[in-house]
């Protein structure tokens, strides 16, 4: 069964829900984003946001966390590569937290639109 194509599938999600499960249980910023995902979900049904409020703001928080499993990964694949201080090591860090930057501001944005007519 495991060999077919929904063998192969069903493998492949079991995969993606440990690395999910690893990325919350042992990183600290991804701890944190599940925290604030869990706040603002608390939040949207508090303030009774729209469908396409849920819908942005789900999407921002798919964002954010994915953003940070990606930055994570980038750092331990750097770290692995090039255990010791180098610049383009510093630099490759430097740019996947960048992108979570990004992703941040993003975030931000959304729940300004969203929470702000509601004060």
């Amino acid at each position: 069964m495991w060999n077919s194509f929904l063998g192969k599938r069903l493998k492949g999600c079991g995969y993606a829900i440990k690395g999910a499960w690893m990325l919350i249980r042992n990183e600290a910023s991804i701890q944190v984003q599940v925290f604030i995902g869990i706040i603002m979900t608390i939040a949207g049904f508090y303030f009774d946001i729209s469908t396409t409020e849920w819908i942005m703001q789900c999407f921002a928080i798919g964002l954010i966390l994915s953003v940070e499993g990606l930055n994570t990964a980038a750092e331990e694949i750097a770290n692995f590569v090039h255990p010791d201080f180098h610049n383009k090591i510093g630099y490759i860090k430097d740019v996947a937290a960048g992108a979570v930057f990004f992703a941040a501001v993003t975030a931000v944005i959304i729940g300004l639109i969203i929470y702000l007519p509601k004060f």
